[in-house]
């Protein structure tokens, strides 16, 4: 069950023990009174009376501080307009959402990503804002294109952008220092990438491992396909067939033969994405794969500095792509109110200098420019500067992934799994894949 606590104004004064409370409990946390804040000329709602809309996310405890204090500007800004928040951990967000929505109880306003953005556009969970965009209502002129295509879904607009993100290399400098092998560089070859990684197991005389085995990494294989003119995904099949995997797989065969990679056990525990497993964090990789905009959490947990490059392969291959959405249920009660909301967390200058980094570069490239120098933290910094270095270099958004795309990405994961540790060849594994893969696409 959630913990319940009151308005903001009759809150303690003590709210580190809050934090520390929270965080014990380990539950979804809900808060409801007045937090606020949207752009001068922003009209609410055409209702006069008062407004409390329900906003649900996942994230950690700082995602949830900074958010609740935009949300507090909003109202100050828009005294009859508060929110019951709920927030947890990204563990069963989706199963709770899905029980909400079973009950036609969505909370207002959702944070969404891009693995449920068309099965909830598909299925009318979510509101269409396709005309609020039109008529500037919701004003998405400063967004990069690519960034406003991959939140459509048929034509429709569906959801914003809550930041934008990019996959890379998050490695960790003090090791590479240590062992004397130069950091991996922007543009390497995935060959390259694998040959350097062998390079750190054989600097630390096996003690490292160089990169985390990517095989089950849907990131890395989008990438890799678009690297090569592919895609994940055409319309609503995989973009891909059984020897393009194959090839894939086979890649990352070669870099555990030379011990690029650490061993199978270590592998499903990074598998499941979770940061604080990531290897690079634990110190089993020289490297691992992550988003851009999750650097600045995987600092936090560890002491050593962490850089971060592109995956291997083109720039070109990478898009303007969304770390998360924001998405308004299609029986709101209140959908000017709520556009307005998405509106003021996207395109405000002041609620972008407070949530900083923590959702990614902001959506807005006025406001990326605005909060700049009000970034101070190191890691959000280097996230900031890595994505702005490849801005410039990005390719054509493709499509947000079809309803099954979740599916999908589990599915990947256990294939590789079962060729890692050889519970299947690769090629019986490999066409498994693909018709169980399109069988959920199809679904």
């Amino acid at each position: 069950m959630p913990v319940v606590r009151p308005p903001f104004d009759r809150l303690g004064a003590d709210p580190g023990r809050r934090r520390l409370l929270t965080a014990l409990v380990g539950a979804p946390l809900l808060a409801s009174g007045g937090l606020a804040g949207c752009s001068d000329d922003a009209a609410t709602s055409t209702q006069d009376g008062p407004v409390e809309l329900s906003v649900f996310w996942w994230g950690g405890p700082r995602r949830a501080t900074l958010t609740e204090k935009v949300l507090r500007l909003y109202s100050e800004r828009n005294p009859r307009v508060t929110f019951r928040v709920t927030w947890q951990g990204a563990d069963g967000y989706y199963e709770r959402l899905a029980t909400q929505a079973a009950g036609g109880n969505v909370p207002d306003l959702v944070q969404i990503d891009d693995a449920m953005l068309t099965e909830y556009a598909q299925r009318q969970i979510i509101l269409d804002l396709t005309d609020r965009v039109a008529d500037h209502r919701l004003d998405l002129r400063g967004l990069p294109e690519g960034l406003i295509r991959y939140g459509t879904v048929e034509g429709r607009t569906m959801a914003v952008a809550g930041g934008q993100t990019h996959a890379g290399v998050v490695f960790n400098r003090e090791l590479l220092r240590e062992l004397q092998v130069p950091e991996p560089r922007a543009g390497m070859s995935w060959a390259e990438y694998i040959s350097w990684a062998e390079q750190v197991t054989e600097a630390s005389d096996g003690q490292v491992a160089g990169t985390m085995d990517g095989s089950g990494d849907y990131r890395a294989l989008w990438l890799w396909l678009r690297s090569q003119g592919g895609e994940l995904y055409r319309g609503k099949q995989l973009g891909f067939g059984v020897e393009q995997l194959i090839a894939w797989f086979e890649l990352w065969q070669r870099a555990r033969r030379a011990r690029a990679t650490p061993g199978a056990a270590l592998v499903e525990q990074a598998d499941s994405g979770e940061p604080s497993r990531q290897l690079v964090v634990t110190g089993l990789t020289a490297a691992s794969f992550a988003w851009s905009h999750q650097l600045p959490e995987l600092q936090r947990l560890t002491g050593a500095e962490l850089g971060m490059v592109g995956l291997p392969g083109p720039t070109g291959a990478q898009w303007a792509r969304a770390s998360m959405f924001w998405a308004a249920f299609r029986g709101t009660r209140h959908p000017d109110t709520v556009t307005d909301v998405i509106n003021f967390l996207t395109t405000n200058g002041e609620a972008g200098t407070v949530l900083g980094h923590e959702r990614g570069l902001n959506a807005s490239l006025a406001v990326r420019r605005y909060a700049e120098g009000s970034i101070t933290d190191p890691a959000q910094q280097r996230a900031a500067a890595f994505g702005e270095a490849i801005a410039d270099q990005l390719g054509p958004a493709p499509a947000p992934p079809p309803k099954g795309h979740a599916k999908v990405r589990t599915l990947l994961v256990a294939t590789a799994e079962s060729i890692r540790v050889k519970r299947a060849g690769t090629r019986a594994a490999t066409s498994r894949f693909i018709a169980q893969a399109n069988a959920a696409l199809a679904a």
